[in-house]
Parts: structure tokens; sequence; C-alpha cells
């Protein structure tokens, strides 16, 4: 409703007539109307189930308040069987450029795809608008019977796409992002968009593919979320968020930085690798004490270093924790590509150093294991930082000579004390030769009558 108040004014000795206008809102919390704002759209309409039909009015149009009393009754009648709800679009100018409306009243409907809704072309009387309701829920209704299934938000726009896996990037709301992200130990990257940019677009599948990479690369230790910026505009303004898509690095307790970039797959999981291995711990480097150990080690990495280090009584503690110090030099240095990383004892896991042709000699070596392809390559140069690099350096690249696990399975693994951390200790006579000669010998001697 618009009233009207005349007053004539007279300022030194000219009369003036100005006109007053004091604009009421169409609807209050006391209708059936629900209310929608850029704070509560995207809880309310895009999160809902329900179906929606929605009025963008300005309170100055003539249509819409000779709309409104119909639009109440409707809600009414309409009430716990589909959502009615208006939006002052003369005050909230981002929702309505947000899904282009462009004269008042208009109104939508959003059904099963949330980001894509209907336009009402139906009456305006309260009867036609209850029926063009029931058409679209008897609709909705019919989609979800054959298995058709709509969608919201940032999710659903990455699966129209095309992109990467949408269920790895995680919606972000006014109401959710200070928990979700603030409160966090997690590393955050976070983009702010909106639906009708195009670049943002252009982002999405990259976006989305580089949040399945970095879930699985970082174990969940660095996230990727979304912030749609023309709805939650409380936590964009706080940003100064200002153009699309803007990308910020959320760290606990430090301040925002921006992402400086490119908008690849391969760069954005690039610098979310960078910003994890700055703050997470190197591997750790484990004995193979048995089966489970090597088991999750290989399976939950991409690769999984093995170094068969030479037998105690051959080098002491000394020399041992010498090759273990090059081993965790290496893994700090490669840390960020989540490797596992192993040591055995020469003899201690013979059926492992079979499948890898080891087998009795050459130590210390080393050997790097996919499991899941059921593939290793061997460290060919030196047991040094050196030569340990390059060896990593070549594979990290996808190159170096590759074979077949023996047996086109992972190998039998025997249980076995840990290393206590001291010399090693023989009872009895010794001769002058090292234990892996003895290894040797015992390898090659062939009991009488013996036969291959």
């Amino acid at each position: 409703m618009v009233r009207v108040n005349l007053a004539v004014c007279c300022v030194s000795g000219v009369l003036g007539c100005s006109l007053v206008l004091s604009v009421q809102a169409l609807y209050s919390s006391s209708d059936d109307v629900v209310e929608l704002t850029p704070s509560n759209f995207n809880r309310e309409v895009i999160q809902s189930d329900s179906l929606w039909l929605v009025e963008f009015y300005a309170p100055w149009c003539g249509h819409c308040q000779s709309l409104a009393p119909e639009w109440k009754k409707a809600a009414t009648a309409l009430k716990g069987i589909v959502k009615i709800g208006a939006v002052d679009a003369d005050q909230h100018k981002s929702l309505g450029g947000q899904y282009g409306v462009r004269g008042f009243p208009t109104i939508k409907i959003f059904g099963g795809n949330k980001n894509k809704p209907d336009e009402y072309q139906g009456g305006r009387t309260s009867q036609a608008i209850v029926d063009g309701a029931m058409n679209a829920l008897r609709a909705l209704v019919k989609d979800r019977l054959s298995g058709k299934s709509g969608g919201s938000g940032y999710n659903k726009q990455v699966g129209e796409s095309g992109g990467g896996s949408k269920k790895d990037v995680v919606e972000l709301t006014d109401d959710n992002f200070d928990k979700m992200v603030l409160e966090s130990d997690d590393v955050w990257l976070v983009e702010f968009f909106a639906p009708w940019c195009g670049h943002c677009k252009n982002l999405e599948p990259e976006w989305a593919a580089a949040a399945t990479d970095v879930k699985e690369q970082t174990k969940g230790r660095v996230r990727l979320g979304a912030v749609d910026a023309t709805v939650h505009q409380v936590v964009s303004s706080r940003y100064g968020i200002r153009g699309f898509p803007t990308i910020k690095i959320f760290k606990k307790g430090e301040e925002p930085e921006d992402y400086q970039g490119g908008r690849s797959r391969k760069d954005i999981v690039e610098r979310a690798l960078d910003l994890f291995s700055d703050n997470a711990p190197p591997p750790e480097l484990l004995e193979i004490l048995n089966e489970d150990v090597l088991k999750k080690t290989c399976e939950d990495s991409q690769l999984c270093i093995i170094a068969v280090l030479p037998h105690i009584l051959d080098t002491g503690a000394s020399g041992r924790n010498g090759y273990l110090e090059v081993m965790m030099k290496m893994a700090e240095k490669y840390k960020k590509k989540m490797w596992g990383w192993l040591w055995t004892e020469a003899g201690a896991q013979m059926d492992l150093e079979a499948s890898l042709g080891i087998g009795g000699f050459g130590y210390p070596a080393m050997a790097a294991i996919n499991a899941r392809k059921m593939k290793f390559a061997l460290l060919r140069g030196s047991f040094s930082d050196t030569g340990i690099h390059e060896f990593l350096r070549e594979l990290s690249v996808g190159r170096g000579s590759t074979a077949t696990l023996g047996g086109g399975a992972m190998p039998k693994i025997h249980a076995v004390e840990p290393w206590d951390g001291k010399d090693g200790q023989v009872s009895g006579k010794i001769t002058a030769v090292s234990w892996s000669e003895c290894l040797l010998i015992a390898l090659s001697h062939k009991p009488a009558g013996y036969s291959r």
C-alpha cells in the first residue's frame, strides 16, 4: 500500500508543492508469505526440498499492490504443502539480478532444480496461483518417482557443468562459514562466486576436480569451498569481495590471503599441496614388522618407498642410523607427495626381497611400489641424498623404469621383532666374513643330492 501526503510549503515567498511518499511493505510477519532476503534465501529456498513459488516485487509497483492480497490467500491455502515467498527486489537488487528479474511482479517456481527456476505463467488470482502450484508439485513428484532428482547451490551447478566430483566442494554460507572454516584446523581455499559470472562458470569444473584431488592427496587436511557471494553477503562483505571469482586462503589464527595462482585444476592442486606441505609433519618412517604395516602404508599411499638395509652385524647401530637419517631427510623433502616410507633388515623379509628382485645382495637397496598397479621401480644409483633424490624426482614426473611385482601380488610378510636401536650381538665363534657374505654362501650352498 502507498500512502501519499500532500504538504504545501512556502519558502522565501515562493509557493512550493512537494509530494511526500511513504511506502509500506506489502507483507508482514503475520502473513503466511515468507519474506526472503539475501541472508536467508539460500537456506530457505535453495537448500530446501520443498517446492517454492517466489514473487519478486517492488513496494511502489501498482500491479504488486494488487497481487498482494491474492498472494497472501494462496499462501494460507498452500500452507504445509507448497512454500510461498516474496522478495522486495527493489531493496534486494542482487537477488532480483541473480534471477534475471526485469519487471514487477515476477513470479518464479523453484522446484527440482533450484538453480534453474521456472517462470510462473498463470493468472494472478489466488485460485490460479494455487492451481499453478499444484501442477508444479505434481510434476516434481512425477520426476522423483522416475528417479530424477534436483539439487541446490554450487554442487548442482558443478554437476551440470560436467566437471569433477561435485561432492568434494564444500558449500559455505553465512550460517556455517565461521564454524567450518575459521574454527577448523584445516587449510581452506574458498572461492567467492556469482552464478551469473562467466569466469566463475569456467572455473567450476576445474575447482571441483581439484577439490577431489586435494582431498585425496592431503587426506582432507586441505579443503576447497565455495560461497555464493550474491546470496551470502555478510561473509562476502566481511572479506571485501568486489569481483568474481575471488579466491582466498584461510589458515587457522591467520589473516586470509589472496590466491594468486592459475585457475586450472593442476595450478589449484599444486598450490594446495604447497600449503599442505608448509604445515604438515614429515611422514613416519616405519619398520616392516608385520603384514598390516606393509598393507596399510602401501594401500593408503600412491607410492610406498621401501628400503632394505644391511644386517645390523654389517653396519652396527651408527651405520643403520645413518641410512635412516638419509631416508627421513628424503621423506621430509617429498612430504607433500604423501608417500609411505618403510624399511626392513636384510634377510628379515625374504619374500619381499624376492618379489623385488633384490635377492640377498646389494644392500642397502630401495624400491618404490605402486600397490594399486602392482608395479615397482628400483633405485639404481647410490643410497645417498643425491642418488635417492634423483630416483624419486624421476618417479614424480612419470619417468623411470618399472616392473611388475613378483607374482602380481603383495608378497608374504613375516612377523618380526622391532630393532632395539642397539648394535647386533652374536654368540659363538665369528670368522672374518660379513653377515651378507654368510647369507650369500648359504643361498649358494646345495646339499648332496640337491637338484633344481
